[in-house]
């Protein structure tokens, strides 16, 4: 009996079936790549599909992000401010005059 390896258990290793895709790295991407794979204790392919998807998802179908979306990463970032301080009455008196 012939080993097909894991790349012919498609079925039995992966959750659902996945197609394959090649692309061209420059040696440092390369290197960061895979060193960041090996801190987190994942394969080179899965840390890319999760790259792609958070890229993928961070922009607009449109094209053009809002100014949320390019600073939603600040969003709450700033120690020491009031928790309710955008929906607080009180701390927004006198706002916008």
């Amino acid at each position: 009996m012939t080993e097909l390896g894991i790349a012919h258990e498609i079925q039995r290793y992966y959750l659902w079936p996945m197609n394959t895709i090649s692309l061209k790295l420059p040696d440092r991407l390369l290197e960061r790549l895979e060193a960041a794979s090996r801190a987190r204790g994942t394969t080179k392919s899965s840390l890319v599909r999760e790259c792609l998807e958070q890229s993928l998802d961070a922009r607009p179908v449109g094209g053009k992000a809002s100014c949320y979306d390019l600073a939603s990463d600040l969003a709450g970032s700033l120690k020491g401010l009031p928790r309710d301080l955008a929906t607080n009455p009180k701390y927004l008196e006198g706002f916008g005059q």
